[in-house]
């Protein structure tokens, strides 16, 4: 989809169709506009009751009198006092759906100029783009029949008008942000929604190069070897079951001061989880190929902070592989050496994804970080928890959970503060290690994250299970692109944007 930011008269807007908002109890600026231009026909429409403008609700009319455009859609926005970025955001999503359905290719949408709480307009823009781009976004890659009557319906160009010439700059600049982190969800969806033969640790590590190059940033992909020599055993005892080799990735987006301490996030890739030996019930288990989201999110992170170019040094950390059950497969009770030298009685080999993290939190000592963030599809005990709506966040800092949180609500990705008491920490011993891999069923979610903060007590950390929110199942199956809206709000107010 293509945008463009104009102002003017809503009436006098030649296209295809012109989105204008409804309020509960009053008309938008831009719909007065057309009400007036066409003798109080959306007045008349209100009055009636065919149209409410309650939340999401969207009606569209043809051939409205004395309007340049072929069609007008009505959005409803609520009520106006209450309405705010997340209601904003579904009338965005709402519109673009709506005539996703007709035969409009082009479309100018008032919905910017709209007054929603404490919402500059760069914000507004953003968010509108992201929505827009969010609800238009299709996965059909490995289809032979593509579907070509939804092909053929849809925006192809967004003319997103703001009120006056002034404003056009800040706008403009929004419109940049927004493309931008639409474009990493798009990326982390698309890796998400690939099946498993096809995006595998090596096809990860093969977007990340192809990105490096694109973008003109450091990768670095270590083979099997050479995570023998750093002693990533926990790492490699996952992966031994598998034919496909494990990669540990490495990507370096140094656009900040030299002096700068970088960001590091840490992404989980386990591109398709059987559960190993402690295998997995066969109901749902395609849906394991979604627990490389933290990898995803990631290279996603990535893409959108390289389409900004901002001005900070991150480094991105993801050790990818496949959990599988064969002959040579860690077994119950095995004992792994990670990388920092501690050892692990592996209990569960389905409890893989912080055994890989855990050599990975290490190996990030080495850039001396001013924060790291792993990202993992980490425990269904999260979903229990806390449903599909909130990401789990932990940490061992309380500044930096709180920054999380902030992005989070900022980005309409929002994360719960989950406690991380030392009172959990014995769940984890074990008779025959230096810690268990699970600590039981009671406060699963809890009990992962204190495993991970043994291995990130040199640094400030925070870790989001994302096993809740990184996709949806039933009907609407697919990878959801999160967390990246949160990750790319984090980063840009610590860049000061």
């Amino acid at each position: 989809m293509e945008f463009s930011i104009k102002h003017g008269n809503a009436a006098k807007a030649h296209t295809d169709c012109v989105i204008v908002g409804v309020f509960e109890s009053q008309l938008s600026a831009a719909a007065q506009v057309i009400d007036e231009a066409s003798a109080g026909l959306i007045s008349k429409i209100v009055k009636s009751g065919d149209f409410d403008g309650k939340p999401d609700a969207t009606l569209l009319l043809h051939r409205v009198p004395n309007i340049e455009s072929e069609r007008v859609l009505l959005v409803g926005l609520g009520k106006s006092a209450e309405l705010a970025e997340k209601q904003y955001s579904k009338a965005v999503r709402a519109s673009i759906k709506a005539l996703a359905k007709s035969g409009a290719k082009n479309a100018s949408t008032f919905l910017a100029e709209v007054p929603v709480k404490k919402l500059s307009t760069q914000r507004k823009v953003a968010l509108l783009v992201e929505a827009a781009l969010d609800a238009n976004y299709q996965f059909d890659a490995i289809k032979r029949k593509k579907e070509t009557t939804k092909a053929k319906k849809g925006l192809s160009k967004l003319a997103v008008f703001v009120e006056s010439a002034s404003l056009t700059k800040e706008a403009e600049e929004g419109l940049a942000i927004g493309k931008a982190v639409a474009a990493g969800v798009s990326l982390a969806k698309d890796l998400g929604n690939l099946p498993p033969n096809v995006c595998n640790p090596t096809y990860l590590a093969d977007q990340a190069v192809t990105m490096g190059k694109q973008y003109a940033f450091k990768v670095e992909v270590l083979e099997r070897e050479a995570l023998e020599i750093l002693g990533m055993g926990s790492f490699l005892g996952v992966s031994q079951g598998s034919e496909t080799p494990p990669k540990f990735i490495i990507m370096q987006h140094l656009k900040g001061d030299k002096a700068q301490k970088p960001v590091v996030l840490v992404g989980k890739g386990i591109t398709f989880d059987t559960g190993g030996i402690s295998l997995k019930p066969g109901a749902e288990m395609d849906e394991m190929k979604y627990d490389m989201c933290g990898a995803a999110s990631v290279l996603g992170t990535f893409k959108t902070i390289a389409e900004m170019g901002l001005n900070m040094n991150v480094i991105g950390l993801i050790p990818t592989c496949e959990n599988m059950p064969d002959g040579r497969a860690t077994r119950p009770g095995d004992v792994l050496t990670s990388m920092s030298g501690l050892t692990i009685e592996v209990l569960n080999t389905d409890a893989e994804g912080r055994l890989i993290l855990c050599d990975a939190l290490t190996y990030a000592e080495r850039f001396e970080p001013s924060a790291v963030i792993d990202i993992a599809t980490l425990t269904g005990a999260c979903v229990i928890a806390l449903g599909h709506h909130a990401t789990g966040l932990f940490s061992n800092n309380d500044a930096l959970a709180k920054e999380l949180l902030k992005a989070g609500e900022s980005a309409l990705d929002r994360a719960w503060h989950m406690p991380m008491w030392d009172d959990y920490q014995p769940q984890l011993d074990s008779n025959f290690a230096d810690m268990a891999n699970i600590g039981g069923r009671a406060a699963g979610s809890i009990t992962a994250a204190c495993f991970l903060s043994r291995f990130a007590e040199k640094y400030d950390w925070a870790h989001l299970d994302i096993a809740g929110t990184a996709w949806k199942s039933g009907k609407e199956k697919g990878g959801t692109g999160r967390p990246v809206p949160l990750l790319a709000a984090f980063l840009l107010a610590r860049a000061g944007k």
